[in-house]
């Protein structure tokens, strides 16, 4: 009966939160980027027009900075090379308006370790607009005296099953993953910036049908890190579906990003504050004040705002 009652009450926030953006303003004088992920479909399942939304919003008056992309650009074997034909089918073809001609910081999902991961680094020097220094990295941003930080986070290696999987994600095992945390820790004790947010392909708390191993991983490596330091959202991709969660004993928002092409069923769990199973995109808006979160649907709804404030 409480499952059913909370599902219920999820789908009532569901449609209540649903409304189209028809007052741009909202962005004006904020900095805002998108954030896109599990896209690799070769333009099907909605892909292209959600790609031609992302731009026409950009064009409206979104006015991103640029592209979050949290990983799975490529399905399903990844990439070989710089030049495989995928970049074109997956992407350059699929987001080709204006307004997508901007940085896109991309990091690794699953699918791209199963091919050549070192290609989907070495394609920054390919492409004008992707922009992948290294496996995890982390930027700065100001803007209008607000200061943010964004730190990419490279999850497979943390997940034990794709570590011993070497058949199938070869180079995951090779990767120092107790390397990664410690710079991940590093520099979020640096990190004096009024907004922090961290970004990976896997959740850590989710409803989701893979394996329970891959949520129990990352909340024993990496979530007690962004604990320690109070970050303040984690973003995240891999389960094709829009979820908001918070949990007890943390004041983290744990964001799953839908997917860009095809999308999935979810449920509510403990801690859900909203899901849904369409396809779309998020729209990240910032000031010194606030961060906001907006989920988009495919027919450029705004099912969802998360909201934090200073």
């Amino acid at each position: 009966m409480k499952k059913l009652f909370l599902l219920l009450f999820v789908a009532v926030l569901t449609n209540l939160a649903t409304a189209q953006i028809t007052d741009y303003s909202i962005f004006d004088k904020k900095f805002n980027f998108y954030v896109a992920n599990d896209l690799g479909r070769n333009g099907y399942y909605d892909q292209k027009p959600i790609a031609e939304l992302m731009g026409n919003m950009a064009d409206n008056g979104a006015d991103p900075e640029f592209v979050l992309a949290t990983g799975d650009i490529h399905h399903f074997n990844g990439v070989q090379s710089v030049n495989d034909p995928l970049w074109m089918t997956n992407y350059e073809l699929i987001y080709s308006h204006p307004e997508l001609m901007l940085d896109w910081f991309p990091l690794l999902g699953n699918h791209e370790y199963r091919g050549n991961t070192q290609a989907v680094i070495d394609y920054s020097q390919v492409s004008r607009r992707w922009e992948m220094p290294a496996r995890y990295y982390t930027k700065t941003f100001e803007h209008k005296g607000a200061t943010i930080r964004l730190l990419w986070v490279d999850t497979s290696p943390l997940i034990d099953k794709y570590r011993e999987e070497t058949d199938k994600y070869p180079d995951a095992c090779k990767q120092d993953y107790q390397k990664q945390l410690a710079w991940v820790d590093s520099v979020l004790t640096a990190a004096k910036e009024d907004w922090v947010i961290v970004a990976g392909h896997h959740p850590i708390y989710a409803d989701t049908p893979k394996d329970e191993s891959e949520r129990a991983d990352m909340q024993a490596r990496l979530d007690p890190i962004l604990r320690k330091h109070h970050v303040d959202m984690y973003i995240c991709g891999h389960i094709h579906n829009f979820q908001h969660v918070r949990v007890k004993g943390s004041d983290i928002d744990y964001i799953v990003n839908s997917a860009g092409s095809l999308a999935r069923k979810v449920n509510a769990i403990e801690g859900t504050v909203f899901c849904s199973p369409e396809p779309g995109f998020s729209i990240v808006s910032i000031d010194k004040k606030s961060l906001e979160l907006r989920m988009i649907d495919k027919k450029g709804n705004v099912l969802h705002t998360v909201t934090r404030t200073k």
